[in-house]
């Protein structure tokens, strides 16, 4: 190596070890307060997505407005673009988290992710562009996950995870009703700047408060050898799905089940305002009751069918919910139905848990990794296509608005816009009718994985990039897999 060479080494070495001692202060002590616990992670985890679940109304309004003749449309390419990257993001950000700790992504991660809010009323096209190239940071959940990993012992991660997601489920239960509320009272205007403060809080929190829950002798000292392509391969978890048949039907299963289910998250909610007739008040109360029926579904209810009809039944019964629920959602042109269809949604959002747990049961333990892994790089895929799909049949059945809705009624409810009055199509919602098709696929798949049997997958290479840290950040252990209601791509 020449002299000049070897000083921009030292020179770039030197500004990691600065830029890491920003995060870490002298003599490996972490800035913080108290010790790294979940609750830190939590607070992190509840402030962005109550700032983001604010602008749930503004959101919709904003995006129709920009958009006018083509909102279904670019609403599932932005989704669609943001899920992708997230998906092609994750691994590296997790692999880089390992060298420079959890705190300093963190901080990038919520950073990225909360930028576009102020954008939403100085502009909204820099708007939605930026919260299309977020997706390459909004990876916050990854960063989380390997930050509880880090400072809980394998037993106690399943409820350090539940905590989690329960609080994100939590965080969109009360803050679209109060955006809503607020909106209506105040104006917009007053949402995006309570919005921003709040992300700022956030940011202000991880800065002063989150201590580093990597140990310094766990990261080295300089970029070099821990990074490879191998552990940064976002599809590297896919290759492996063919390698033994049963992982194979899972994966099919999961990615026919979850494609439209994606989708769905990415647009239901402007379905709900712009065609259904909704209004604000009324979206944000439906997310607050679907939230807290789905919690309820996934434990109390998931607990007692996987106690009394076993595993492979509760993911067909899963996926039956579903299948009638989305069915229900494209057939259904009245808003009761799309009330009652939502009920029928909490019961089907038992079926991932359930799939998780089929794993984590018929695996032996040096698999755990590989097939969680390749599961959970499944729904990462969805969460780019999905979306972009339902814009896509959207588009292609002319499901648009003509005009801007209706003022909404003394009653509080919302006068259903004119396109609606005037649709009377057999199938007023084509994707959903889409996704129910895709689901009845998932569930003859599902019923040839046998109820017990040994799942077997070469791992050898996946564990030495994965443990080379002796914490795998992508993968999760049994009982680990638990995802919130909402994905962190679809806010």
């Amino acid at each position: 190596m020449t002299q000049a060479g070897k000083k921009k080494k030292r020179a770039v070495n030197r500004s990691i070890m600065l830029a890491k001692k920003i995060i870490i202060k002298d003599g490996g002590t972490p800035q913080g307060i108290g010790s790294p616990s979940v609750y830190h992670a939590v607070i992190v985890i509840f402030l962005e997505f109550f700032a983001w679940g604010l602008l749930t109304a503004p959101t919709l309004g904003v995006l129709h407005e920009t958009f006018p003749k083509h909102t279904f449309l670019m609403n599932g390419l932005i989704q669609g673009v943001k899920g992708l990257l997230s998906f092609l993001s994750a691994p590296l950000i997790g692999a880089l988290s390992d060298v420079w700790g959890r705190k300093s992504f963190l901080l990038l991660t919520v950073f990225f992710t909360c930028a576009p809010i102020p954008l939403m009323k100085i502009s909204p096209w820099w708007y939605f562009a930026v919260i299309s190239v977020s997706g390459v940071f909004a990876v916050t959940f990854s960063v989380v996950f390997a930050y509880v990993a880090d400072i809980t012992q394998e037993h106690e991660r399943s409820m350090a995870y539940g905590l989690v997601s329960a609080t994100f489920a939590a965080s969109l239960v009360t803050s679209p009703a109060i955006g809503a509320y607020l909106g209506r009272v105040y104006g917009d205007s007053l949402v995006v700047v309570l919005a921003t403060a709040i992300a700022l809080l956030d940011i202000c929190f991880i800065l002063v408060a989150v201590p580093e829950s990597l140990p310094e002798k766990m990261r080295p000292a300089s970029w070099g050898a821990p990074i490879s392509w191998e552990q940064a391969d976002p599809f590297a978890s896919l290759k492996k799905v063919g390698q033994d048949s049963i992982v194979l039907l899972i994966c099919i299963t999961v990615f026919l089940s979850y494609l439209p289910e994606a989708g769905q998250y990415s647009s239901f909610f402007l379905y709900l305002r712009q065609i259904m007739g909704f209004s604000s008040e009324s979206v944000a109360a439906f997310i607050a009751v679907l939230g807290i029926l789905s919690i309820i579904a996934q434990t109390i209810v998931l607990s007692l069918l996987m106690r009394s009809i076993g595993n492979k039944n509760t993911i067909l019964l899963g996926l039956g919910f579903q299948i009638l629920q989305l069915a229900w959602y494209g057939f259904g042109s009245e808003p009761w139905m799309m009330w009652a269809a939502g009920a029928v949604a909490a019961m089907s959002s038992i079926t991932f848990p359930a799939v998780s747990a089929l794993v984590s049961r018929t695996a032996d333990a040096d698999q755990q990794g590989v097939v969680q892994g390749m599961i959970t790089g499944i729904r990462g895929l969805c969460n780019g296509l999905g979306p972009a799909l339902y814009g896509f049949i959207f588009y292609i059945f002319h499901v648009e608005l003509n005009e801007l809705p209706m003022p909404e009624s003394s009653s509080g409810g919302s006068v259903v816009a004119q396109y609606h009055l005037q649709q009377n199509s057999i199938i007023p919602g084509p994707p959903f009718l889409f996704g129910a098709c895709s689901v009845l696929l998932a569930l003859l798949v599902a019923l040839f994985i046998p109820e017990h049997t040994n799942l077997n997958v070469r791992s050898s290479n996946w564990k030495k990039h994965c443990g080379s840290h002796g914490h795998p950040h992508s993968p999760q252990a049994p009982g680990e897999a638990k995802e919130p209601l909402l994905q962190d791509t679809n806010v």
